[in-house]
């Protein structure tokens, strides 16, 4: 199962709701991997508590190494197992992102590199679950992100901004699919920084369903318990396993592998 969180709106809770369920995977015994395609390295950051300073220690390098392969030789799976990093929890460890991806994407692109990733996690078969974080943008790796999974949750943050991009995000998800990867299923829409007493969150998310949109049970409350575990770089289940929030994520994993 290789599970991506897609949104290209920033700031709706993407490498939050990664890396918690990650945790949630890993902690349940299933060795469990996320990948972080984010320039910003928040999910790499989280888990191993640093970002990661060499690039061929990262998947820019496993990127370059694409480009080069065709000229030089090479295998190509070195480059992945290369960016993968132990974390200190058990059964979870971290694909770690880089700045240089930015400079990377156009030649990626030139190089029609886009089915790269899908190939080298599938040849992870030492992983049962795969959670892929990306950037806030619809570009090279996002979209090399919706390639390479199976399954595709949206981060949804209860604003009508939010709910606008999100037709834009069904329609993205609906092309990839068609163009690209058949097997791509879309599990359901994560609402997040749910205030369950304010109307407008009930509103919004009451008119999502009514328009047939697969919105989960589980909803992701506000807490500053969830920038205090960003800063401890520990998931909720380990930073604060009887909190309010951490029975949430327990929840929400569970709802989306009984799907």
């Amino acid at each position: 199962m290789r599970r991506v969180v897609f949104n290209q709106k920033g700031g709706v809770g993407k490498s939050t709701i990664t890396c918690n369920l990650a945790a949630v995977s890993a902690a349940q015994g299933r060795r469990t991997l996320v990948v972080d395609l984010d320039i910003q390295g928040n999910s790499t950051h989280y888990l191993l508590g640093h970002k990661i300073t060499e690039p061929d220690a990262t998947l820019a390098g496993f990127f370059k190494q694409t480009l080069s392969i065709n000229l030089f030789g090479g295998n190509s799976d070195s480059g992945i197992n290369a960016a993968i990093h132990a974390t200190p929890f058990e059964n979870l460890d971290v694909m770690a992102s880089h700045p240089e991806f930015e400079p990377l994407q156009t030649r990626l692109d030139q190089r029609m590199k886009i089915y790269k990733l899908r190939e080298a996690l599938e040849s992870l078969t030492q992983y049962e679950r795969i959670y892929i974080d990306t950037p806030p943008v619809l570009n090279f790796y996002s979209r090399s992100a919706l390639i390479a999974a199976t399954n595709c949750l949206i981060p949804f943050d209860c604003d009508a901004f939010t709910r606008e991009s999100l037709y834009n995000l069904l329609a993205v998800i609906s092309e990839i699919k068609a163009d690209h990867n058949p097997a791509l299923q879309l599990e359901g829409i994560v609402v997040n920084q749910y205030q369950s007493r304010a109307s407008l969150p009930q509103q919004l998310v009451s008119e999502l369903v009514s328009e047939g949109h697969p919105v989960l049970s589980t909803k992701i409350s506000p807490s500053v318990k969830v920038r205090e575990s960003h800063s401890e770089s520990k998931p909720l289940i380990h930073y604060a396993p009887d909190h309010k929030l951490s029975a949430e994520f327990r929840a929400l994993h569970d709802e989306i592998h009984a799907l």
